[in-house]
This record gives C-alpha cells, sequence and structure tokens, in this order.
C-alpha cells in the first residue's frame, strides 16, 4: 500500500510541478528569530480536541520555546477563512492546523513555507507513509503530519440490543437496520446526514473507489460523476427520500440533543469522532460502542475523515521553533500522552510507535472498554490508497456544502450539490490557468 500512495504522489507532484500548480517558493522565514535574548514565543492556532491541554504540557516542560494558543472553529465552518485572511493581512499566526485535504490549496496560494530543512528525513520515517506523502507536494515537505482518521461506525450499543439489530456490516444491512430502527421508534434514525460538511461524504465516495482528482502529466482531471461516486450518491439520496436518517448540521445543539434522547442512535465518523462523542455526551458511559464502517462488498475499507497536519505560515520568523513544537505533539509520548489524557481526543497517531501510548492514556470506559484503538488499526490499514486531493479543495467543498443546506424532498438533490462542487473545481481550476479535463 505504501508503494501505491507513493506512486500516487509522485504522480501528483509532477503534474503540480508541471502546472505550477505549487506556486509558492516559501516565505523566507528568518531563522536567527529563533536565537534571542530569551525564550522564543510562538502563535498557534488550531481547533483539534486537547490542542490547549498539549500547549500547557509543553509549556510548563519547555524554557527555550513558549507557545501561545488560539482556538478557531474547525477548518470549513470558518477556520481557513480566518487563517487565509490572516495570511493576506500579515498577521498570521506562526503554526496552524491544516487538514492533508486543504493542505495543497494552502500550499498553491503560497500561504506556507517548505519546511524540509527542519522535518528531516529521520524525523519522517517516524510517521505514517501515507501521512508523510500527503504533506509531500512538489517534492518539498509543507507540514509534520499529526494523525490519521480512518472512518468508523459508532452505536448505541444499549438500544441496538433492545430492537434487536445487528450491527450493520456492509451498506445493504446498514439500511436494512434503519428500516428496523424507525419501525421501533417512529423518532429514532441510525445516523446523521451533515449538510454542512461536505468531507464525511468525500470520504464515503473515497471508500468506495472514486478517485474525484487525477494529475497526469500538465492537466487536473476531475471526474465526481465515477460508478463509485454515483452509487454513494444515490443510496445517500435514497437514505434521506425514505426518511431513514436525519439531516442535522454537524455537532450542532440538535444533533447532540438527538444523542442525549436516543432518537439518534448511530455515528458515522472518524477515529477522532471517539473523543467528539465522549465529550458531548459524558453522561452516557456505557452505552456506546464502536464498529468498523460498513462496506459495499463487506470487506475492509475505509476512506479517511480528516487528519491533520501542522504548517508553518509564509511570514513566521520561528520555523525552527515552530517545527520543534509540531513535532513534539505529534512524535513524543509526552505530546500524544497530553492530547489523550485531556479526555476530549482519541486521536490516531501518524506516529506508529506511539499509538499504545494512545491507547494506554484514552479512557476507553466510555465505550465499555472496548479496544477502541485496535479497530482504528485494522481500519486505518484499509483505508483505499488511490484517492487523491486537488489544489481547489475550498472551492470544491464550499460549492457542495452550500447545495447540501438547499437539499430538500422534491427540490435539489445530492446529485445536485456534486456537479456544483464538479463545475465549481472546474472553473477555479480553469481561472488559475491550468488545463483541466472534467
Amino acid at each position: 500500500m505504501t508503494r501505491t500512495w507513493s506512486r500516487t504522489s509522485r504522480v501528483i507532484a509532477g503534474a503540480a510541478t508541471a502546472l505550477a500548480v505549487l506556486t509558492a517558493c516559501g516565505g523566507g522565514g528568518d531563522d536567527t528569530a529563533d536565537k534571542p535574548n530569551g525564550p522564543v514565543t510562538l502563535t498557534f492556532w488550531g481547533w483539534a480536541k486537547g490542542s490547549k491541554d498539549v500547549v500547557d504540557a509543553f509549556n510548563a516542560s519547555h524554557t527555550d520555546i513558549q507557545v501561545k494558543f488560539e482556538e478557531i472553529p474547525s477548518g470549513t465552518a470558518g477556520g481557513y477563512a480566518k487563517i487565509s485572511n490572516a495570511v493576506k493581512a500579515g498577521n498570521a499566526p506562526d503554526l496552524v492546523s491544516i487538514e492533508y485535504s486543504s493542505l495543497p490549496e494552502f500550499v498553491s496560494s503560497g500561504a506556507l513555507q517548505d519546511i524540509g530543512d527542519q522535518f528531516t528525513e529521520a524525523d519522517r520515517a517516524k510517521l505514517l507513509p501515507q501521512s508523510v506523502e500527503l504533506t509531500t507536494l512538489g517534492g518539498k515537505s509543507w507540514a509534520v503530519p499529526f494523525d490519521a482518521a480512518p472512518q468508523a461506525f459508532f452505536y448505541r450499543k444499549d438500544l441496538f440490543a433492545q430492537y434487536k439489530v445487528q450491527v450493520p456490516t456492509t451498506w445493504d444491512a446498514f439500511k436494512k437496520a434503519a428500516e428496523q430502527i424507525r419501525k421501533a421508534d417512529a423518532k429514532a434514525r441510525i445516523a446523521t446526514f451533515f449538510p454542512d460538511d461536505p468531507t464525511t461524504f468525500e470520504a464515503m465516495a473515497w471508500q468506495a473507489g472514486a478517485q474525484w482528482f487525477k494529475a497526469e502529466n500538465d492537466t487536473w482531471k476531475v471526474n465526481t460523476t465515477d460508478p463509485a461516486t454515483t452509487k454513494v450518491t444515490a443510496y445517500w439520496q435514497g437514505l434521506l427520500d425514505a426518511d431513514l436518517v436525519h439531516k442535522d448540521a454537524s455537532f450542532s445543539p440538535e444533533w447532540v440533543g438527538s444523542l442525549k434522547n436516543g432518537t439518534t442512535v448511530g455515528y458515522l465518523g472518524a477515529s477522532w469522532g471517539a473523543g467528539v462523542l465522549k465529550g458531548n455526551v459524558p453522561e452516557m458511559g456505557g452505552k456506546w460502542a464502536v464498529a468498523p464502517i460498513p462496506t459495499w462488498d463487506g470487506k475492509p475499507a475505509s476512506g479517511m475523515l480528516g487528519g491533520t497536519s501542522f504548517a508553518v505560515t509564509k511570514d513566521s520568523g520561528h520555523k525552527a521553533a515552530a517545527v520543534a513544537f509540531a513535532e513534539w505533539m505529534s512524535t513524543t509520548e509526552a505530546g500524544i500522552k497530553a492530547r489523550i489524557a485531556s479526555g476530549t481526543s482519541s486521536a490516531f497517531p501518524a506516529a506508529a510507535s506511539l499509538r499504545p501510548v494512545a491507547k494506554q492514556a484514552f479512557d476507553a470506559s466510555f465505550y465499555g472498554g472496548q479496544d477502541i484503538y485496535a479497530l482504528f488499526e485494522a481500519s486505518g490499514a484499509s483505508i483505499n490508497p488511490h484517492w487523491s486531493w486537488g489544489p481547489t479543495t475550498g472551492t470544491t467543498n464550499t460549492a457542495i456544502k452550500d447545495r447540501f443546506g438547499k437539499i430538500a424532498p422534491g427540490g435539489p438533490g445530492i446529485a445536485d450539490a456534486v456537479k456544483g462542487g464538479h463545475d465549481a473545481t472546474v472553473a477555479e481550476l480553469t481561472k488559475r490557468g491550468l488545463k483541466v479535463e472534467g
């Protein structure tokens, strides 16, 4: 699998170079600023659970570097816009959280510094090769990978047992389970379609084998009408049309309320979702369990939903210190422990050697003592290696999100939203003067 990812990355890197997609040479970054009379003070923006706890632990154990942390909205909820605006205004923080899917766009806009001189081959060798590939663009290293985010299905094991519903292993079984749950309780649904979050849908397409973005020679090929995407689109439209899933904004009060009152009995998320769920409904310990994401043929398969990296902005004068802090968060036992022990994070580290540390630090009593990290390990190994991200993820996701919000019975549907995302992507790539097919 690693060889496949490497091959994909090389194709993208070569095409990106030919297309001048990755236009940034990297900000200057005066590393002499890392050696002032006194400790370096870094600014760091992010939203991942446990970030403040990690910063506090780092500050308590380091005198040469101190970090000021600002929590910002998640990327698609406004965080990326805030980062982009700060970069344009020249007042960006030193270090930012960026998901793998959005990294190419920030690189292509010249917002980040190449950190290859600080984040060495020896450093990268500690991390999941797939994550390293996702942060290597145009032959340069642009971010420190933190985690992988294989998909998972969280479910109310008490209600599944009460309703005599088997935990589904296939999408066909998932639909049947959805019908059983609604029949058992007219207000209950097996899961929620998030109209504000196209990334969850994209992970479903990824899992099914879709390839939305493909770079060949000097051309970006965009395809959202392939059989895999069409299958996923029709499936989820069918669930919505049959009123078998709720439609609420992700992590909204409505969604959390439905978890608490038992009208939502499942959550299609990723490894990090275990901490999110536990943090939102801590009083429901022992009632939830985790299962592999259903698949189309019953064989293990996963996409990646999110996944965080840490990148240094172009105008930071503290690149060496920022990378040192990012590596501490991602590749040290103390950094992983501080995040997981916060009780809000269930991150699946890109550093394979630290997964036992994460497992030990995570209090699994909420899930009845289940070994959720063993499940994430297996799910991570089944991530489809053929998906690639293009350089216009923000444009793609904004267009889909806008249209997802308008989905209504007898009105626009998921297929319309996906087509809107496709058209907006092609238009944006064309606007940038790139050759496009799609």
